[in-house]
């Protein structure tokens, strides 16, 4: 309607090439769990993202029909859908996916972001909240002080264990992973893939 609200963006794109743009965003997401684009394109394929997981718990033959109409090449990538992403994210409500603004490569490129599955091995939270708490903990150590988590870390430390199978353990053996890494004089920046995250957009998911 003219002059009603634009419910999604359209990219620079017809509809169809439109939805075909977002389903090989998606389907990469789904293989890869995470993938860099443009803050809009991440923006979008975040809702279809969102809309395919929760399919995939549904489990059912209407949402197997539903999830193979918007993955590229399903015979590969249904099988993880309804089998290894369902049981993650059985007993989480929503937000399955996140996604994170990083700097641009170029000072003339579009504003860039992270897209990813939450709770999975490229997990950035978990790594840039295990980051953290290796520092703190190096710092103390240097100071002589006990350790002592900050508010935030805490609300992150929370934010990435609540709903993740073994979450303390994962996120104790990624800080382990950190301090050995400041031992050996490396700063870590490997771990959360070269990319400064904007700190005004650590709360969002």
């Amino acid at each position: 309607m003219a002059g009603g609200l634009v419910k999604y963006r359209h990219l620079s794109r017809d509809s169809a090439h439109r939805k075909a743009l977002l389903r090989n965003l998606v389907t990469s997401l789904i293989e890869h769990e995470s993938i860099t684009t443009t803050w809009h394109k991440a923006k979008e394929a975040q809702r279809l993202a969102e809309k395919l997981i929760t399919l995939g718990k549904r489990n059912t033959n209407a949402s197997k029909q539903g999830a193979q109409a918007i993955l590229f090449q399903p015979h590969r990538h249904l099988p993880k859908l309804f089998n290894e992403l369902r049981k993650r994210y059985a007993s989480r409500p929503g937000g399955y996916t996140r996604v994170l603004r990083i700097e641009p490569e170029k000072e003339d490129q579009a504003a860039s972001a992270i897209l990813e599955l939450v709770d999975g091995p490229k997990d950035m939270r978990l790594a840039m909240t295990a980051k953290s708490i290796a520092h703190a903990r190096q710092r103390a150590e240097e100071e002589g002080k006990e350790f002592q988590m900050g508010d935030m870390t805490a609300w992150n430390v929370r934010k990435v264990t609540r709903f993740r199978k073994d979450g303390e353990k994962d996120l104790e053996a990624m800080v382990d992973k950190f301090e050995r890494l400041f031992e050996d004089g490396d700063d870590g920046v490997e771990e959360v893939k070269k990319k400064r995250v904007y700190p005004n957009l650590q709360r969002s998911r």
